[in-house]
């Protein structure tokens, strides 16, 4: 079963930068051929998807209005999948954690039809 690890998170202040892990492993699929992303979801609010990665090719699909300030990479020797994040906001602070769907299909939210790690704080301040 794929388990999903997060790391990296801490408070920050505005206009910082921050890189998200997400330790990925149980299963040898999952680099060949896996849709992987990062989600955000702060008290009071809803589930926001920030960016996905297909990890057969790289492609990368973004949430409504993350392009500009969060990124996503994979590194198939270290089994991991990190979230880069820059010009920090207070209202980007939340809960962020990572999920994953083996299979041949990648979306923002395909990940979510996976499996998901428990999450990892980050708080901006002002």
């Amino acid at each position: 079963q794929v388990q999903l690890v997060e790391s990296g998170g801490g408070s920050v202040e505005a206009g910082g930068s921050l890189r998200l892990s997400c330790a990925v492993s149980g299963s040898e699929e999952i680099f060949r051929s896996a849709c992987i992303g990062w989600f955000r979801q702060a008290p009071g609010k809803e589930r926001e998807p920030v960016v996905s990665i297909f990890t057969d090719g790289g492609n990368r699909y973004w949430g409504e209005s993350m392009r500009s300030r969060f990124d996503i990479s994979r590194d198939k020797a270290k089994g991991a999948v990190y979230l880069h994040m820059k010009n920090l906001k207070p209202e980007d602070t939340a809960m962020y954690y990572c999920a994953a769907r083996v299979g041949n299909y990648c979306s923002v939210v395909a990940p979510l039809g996976g499996n998901r790690g428990q999450g990892t704080q980050v708080t901006v301040s002002s």
